[in-house]
């Protein structure tokens, strides 16, 4: 157990530290009320022994400071100039006790020993929460197919290492769930899985949402923040669409991966963190590194493992199981999840869904919504599903030759705003775009 004494009278600092040493504890001491706060921000104390009456800095002052962290240390007040407006003051501030000086030693010790079990009840729960929704949303792999099954042999001999893990893929394979899945098969499943998308945090954001930041160290900051490599310590944390960061950011990135340290923005301490990188993408990293868009020294650090998930299309007889998850998953409230014929299931498993396992979740979910009977026929399908292009051309298209990527992609989209009844939000969610997206492409191909 981590234990703080912040008091201005130095031999109470000294005294106390001896006594709680002897008992076991992890003991650090400071008379500065600022210094305090510095020190708490850089480790993680579980209990601070705080003197009320302080020059500069209050007790009270430090004590709603140190309330205010991400992750607040139980205090504990000490006082020889007892006040009962001061007591209820600190109760209110969630003090864990208040205590009379000179304090008795073996009292003292079991405050301090309840205030840490209930630290660790706190942290327990928390932990405990973040598990329960992680099962509560997360779905299990689909590993049919051969290559799936490769994968999942992967997962295994690597979830107890420490090593940093490339997945890459195309998009909607699935890589976000291969990162859950080697971090709950792992030593560090009890400790917190962070994910971050690379692509959709700013440069300036991205570094204060890795690395934290200190108060003022930007307008805005009007708080210490933690980053999610610290708030991951003993955990996981996933970077998805690593591809799409800066150069700025990939040497701080590599200088972490390097040294296992970092240091929050505005700050100028160091805090050593335990983390497992994850990396996933969708580009091709080395001829990224040979154009020299991605360092080449971070792609050997992050590719020290390299999972490589197959489209959808190669891996056919995963279609059956994703689809069986989906129509669970997406089963109105109350009703039983919907079933699907022999014949609908054969299309689906004959379309090539460019959008992969994301495509499948999307028309899926439309096809349960639209669905009124109880099971799902090749009717219910979309049309571009119910027939697929390997048994109808697009309107149009050469009997010998095979149509271009353009007429297919144009029938398709077609199809799918028929399907919607030319509802575009609908139809862009099902084609995995957005509407700006889907009304460029309706203006390049000429769709009335």
């Amino acid at each position: 157990m981590r234990v703080l004494i912040v008091d201005d009278d130095r031999a109470v600092c000294r005294v106390l530290e001896a006594q709680l040493a002897r008992e076991g504890f992890a003991v650090a001491s400071t008379c500065n009320g600022s210094e305090a706060v510095e020190l708490a921000c850089q480790t993680r104390f579980d209990v601070v022994l705080l003197d009320l009456v302080m020059p500069g800095v209050s007790g009270i002052e430090l004590l709603r400071e140190l309330r205010s962290m991400a992750v607040a240390p139980e205090v504990i007040i000490m006082t020889g100039q007892p006040d009962v407006d001061t007591a209820v003051e600190a109760m209110k501030l969630e003090a864990h006790d208040y205590v009379v000086k000179p304090v008795d030693k073996p009292k003292l010790i079991q405050v301090i020993r309840n205030a840490g079990e209930r630290r660790q009840l706190k942290r327990e729960n928390q932990v405990l929460r973040h598990l329960i929704s992680q099962v509560e949303h997360e779905s299990p792999m689909v590993a049919a197919s051969p290559q799936m099954q490769h994968v999942l042999s992967i997962i295994e001999r690597v979830a107890h290492a420490t090593a940093p893990v490339l997945i890459t893929g195309s998009t909607g394979t699935g890589k976000s769930l291969v990162a859950k899945t080697i971090h709950r098969s792992s030593d560090r499943s009890e400790a917190p899985l962070m994910l971050i998308n690379c692509a959709g945090i700013q440069e300036t954001l991205l570094e204060s949402e890795l690395f934290g930041h200190e108060k003022g160290a930007f307008t805005g900051a009007q708080a210490v923040k933690p980053g999610l490599f610290e708030v991951a310590d003993g955990g996981t944390i996933f970077l998805d669409e690593i591809g799409e960061m800066s150069s700025t950011m990939q040497a701080k990135l590599l200088t972490f991966l390097d040294e296992g340290h970092l240091r929050r923005v505005g700050g100028t301490r160091s805090r050593q963190v335990d983390v497992r990188v994850v990396a996933a993408t969708n580009r091709d990293l080395q001829a990224d590194v040979d154009a020299k868009r991605f360092r080449e020294d971070l792609f050997y650090r992050l590719n020290v493992v390299r999972i490589e998930l197959p489209p959808l299309s190669e891996r056919r007889e995963d279609i059956p199981g994703l689809v069986d998850l989906c129509l669970n998953r997406f089963a109105r409230p109350g009703e039983d999840p919907k079933t699907i014929s022999e014949e609908a299931m054969a299309a689906l498993c004959d379309y090539c869904w460019p959008g992969n396992v994301r495509e499948v979740s999307n028309v899926i979910e439309g096809v349960v919504l639209l669905t009124t009977g109880p099971a799902i026929e090749l009717g219910d399908l979309p049309p571009s599903l119910a027939s697929t292009h390997r048994q109808e051309a697009p309107p149009g298209a050469s009997t010998t030759e095979p149509p271009s990527l353009a007429e297919m992609q144009r029938h398709h989209i077609l199809r799918t705003l028929k399907f919607t009844g030319h509802n575009k939000a609908q139809a862009a969610r099902l084609l995995d775009i957005n509407v700006k997206t889907l009304n460029n492409k309706i203006k390049r191909y000429g769709i009335k």
